[in-house]
């Protein structure tokens, strides 16, 4: 078994491709007006309009009521990335904060309110995690 995406449900998909396409340089892939794709090497995130619950089963999902999930985004310079965010984010929970579990790590929310983390391993542990992964 693969995990294949991680999905949004959102009321304004154009909002979300134009943020998660500057905050992360990765161009989003539109299949269709109501869906987008954005791919890494490691995992998609798609992104998908409130239109197409109706598709998935009655009150299936909510857009912007997303309270549990947090999107990790591995970025080779965590400090460097608060400074480019600067003024693109809204809402950051946290400036650039060192983890007990070895991440240098900033928390912001994108414009539905999800939550982002962006990260930096900074441990030998945590870096040698992440190098280990990157080689599977």
């Amino acid at each position: 078994m693969q995990l294949a995406a991680t999905r949004i449900i959102t009321d304004d998909v154009d909002a979300l491709v134009a943020f998660y396409e500057t905050v992360t340089g990765i161009t989003v892939e539109r299949l269709h007006p109501l869906f987008a794709e954005l791919r890494t090497p490691s995992g998609t995130l798609a992104i998908a309009s409130t239109a197409t619950v109706p598709l998935l089963g009655d009150n299936a999902a909510e857009a912007r009521a997303n309270r549990s999930v947090t999107l990790d985004f591995l970025v080779d310079d965590v400090d460097a990335s608060y400074t480019a965010l600067q003024d693109v984010v809204d809402v950051f929970i946290n400036e650039p904060t060192d983890m007990p579990w070895g991440n240098r790590s900033l928390l912001v929310r994108d414009p539905d309110g999800n939550l982002i983390n962006f990260f930096t391993p900074i441990s030998e542990a945590a870096r040698a995690r992440f190098a280990n992964e990157a080689q599977e």
